[in-house]
């Protein structure tokens, strides 16, 4: 096989690749916003539709990363190509964390259901996962485009999430100290706003590789954030 040949087939395989990962970040954005929506509506029938959602977008991280190892084990790509290969697993590495965070937000929203509403908590947080899903998007969209322009862009508007996750935050604490029998939602909705926070955070690792795959360093760590409330010692990992 000539060079030429080994180069086209490359590239054959790494665009099937890249359709299947867009694939997979159009089944997390999707999660996200039926998340928010299952939570602001109480409705528990799209929260589970959600929740079993969450196997599809496993599956196709595992079919990335098996076809991404073939593709190096097949092709050995070098430098550029490598990187580019490599970039690839850990988007979908990324978008898979999202989406086990949708799945949770899924999961404290059948809990919700049952406890009183509080304030406008669902909206705030449906406002908040669509902010979110446009760094998403954008992200995956600088990926295919090789735009680090537009992945510095996404970094930026990472900041407005963290400010939005601090407003709830200090609305919750308000709602506790009124009432203690609001305690337990706002833990809850505590838990689904950092987990809507670090989807955030995620979108932005995703611009970070789009950044170092165009070119070739990574940007500082020291990117624009807003400043943290202290949290309860909430983790509000994904399960």
């Amino acid at each position: 096989m000539t060079e030429q040949h080994i180069l086209r087939a490359f590239d054959r395989d790494l665009e099937a690749i890249q359709a299947q990962l867009m694939k997979m970040g159009g089944l997390v954005e999707t999660a996200i916003l039926e998340a928010a929506s299952a939570l602001e509506g109480r409705d528990d029938d799209l929260a589970e539709k959600v929740r079993q959602g969450d196997k599809a977008i496993d599956a196709l991280e595992e079919r990335i990363n098996e076809e991404v190892a073939r593709l190096i084990a097949l092709r050995s790509p070098a430098a550029t190509d490598l990187r580019m290969v490599l970039s690839v697993m850990k988007i979908a590495g990324s978008l898979e964390r999202i989406g086990d965070y949708a799945k949770n937000m899924a999961k404290r929203t059948v809990v919700l259901g049952k406890m009183p509403t509080i304030g406008s908590a669902g909206g705030s947080l449906r406002r908040m996962a669509k902010a979110v899903v446009s760094m998403l998007s954008d992200a995956l969209d600088a990926h295919v485009q090789r735009d680090a322009d537009l992945a510095r862009d996404v970094l930026n508007r990472d900041r407005e999430v963290d400010q939005m996750y601090n407003a709830l935050f200090r609305e919750f604490l308000t709602h506790m100290m009124e009432d203690p029998r609001n305690i337990t939602p706002c833990m809850h909705l505590h838990f689904i706003a950092k987990n809507v926070e670090r989807m955030g955070d995620h979108a932005t690792t995703i611009a970070e590789q789009v950044i170092y795959l165009v070119t070739g360093v990574l940007p500082d760590e020291d990117r624009p954030k807003s400043e943290s409330v202290t949290t309860i010692g909430v983790e509000g990992g994904a399960a």
